[in-house]
């Protein structure tokens, strides 16, 4: 017979600040904190400087 205990549960990452936020999130929040075009300008990437959306930038990211 197998014992069918829950698995235990994962450690605790207090010294981790993004732990739990998703990258929708993190996104959401880059943009009200500084814009398209700020983001953009400090990260030259398409998805923040060619018709920039939050799903374009989580698919790309």
């Amino acid at each position: 017979m197998t014992d069918t205990s829950p698995p235990a549960p994962p450690p605790a990452q207090p010294r981790n600040p993004l732990h739990g936020l998703t990258l929708e999130a993190i996104v959401t929040a880059l943009v009200a904190r500084y814009g398209w075009a700020d983001l953009g300008a400090r990260i030259p990437i398409r998805c923040f400087t060619a018709d920039p959306s939050i799903a374009s930038s989580l698919k790309f990211l």
